[in-house]
């Protein structure tokens, strides 16, 4: 696939989804969680939020490595012909709350049942800073993408 056209189809597989799988390190194991996400149009940032008080949360703190999956499976048998997934990787860190104004944009125009939860002052609003993506499709075709 051509850089832009793999541009193409992650714009397409992010902006299309709402939740993703969050991968973090806990203590040197692996842990992964269902967050609601939002990513930004150049595809360098993925947003999500998370109340302080979850593993996640402690997990990103004390390491902020992370990965992002992303996937439209149906559960279906042409998944193995027609799904697509995206895996993003980078740090995550906490958004200042002086930045928070076009994170909460962006992440409550494709969430605003989430509005209260965001706000809410025990929730951390958190982005992941992309340095790659992997994305695969056709079950067996892995392409990559490099941002940083």
């Amino acid at each position: 696939m051509e850089q832009e056209e793999i541009k193409r189809a992650l714009g397409e597989l992010l902006s299309s989804q709402r939740l993703a799988v969050l991968a973090t390190h806990d203590e040197g194991r692996p842990y992964a969680n269902l967050v609601a996400f939002a990513a930004t149009d150049d595809l360098r940032t993925i947003l999500f939020a998370t109340p302080r008080t979850t593993r996640k949360y402690a997990n990103l703190v004390a390491d902020p490595r992370a990965a992002v999956l992303v996937d439209n499976r149906s559960n279906e048998e042409a998944d193995f012909h027609r799904a697509m997934a995206a895996t993003a990787t980078g740090p995550a860190r906490e958004v200042a709350p002086s930045d928070r104004r076009p994170w909460l944009e962006l992440y409550l125009k494709k969430h605003p049942h989430l509005e209260d939860f965001v706000r809410s002052p025990t929730c951390a609003c958190m982005e992941l800073s992309v340095e790659r993506y992997v994305l695969v499709n056709r079950f067996q075709q892995v392409t990559e993408l490099h941002l940083s």
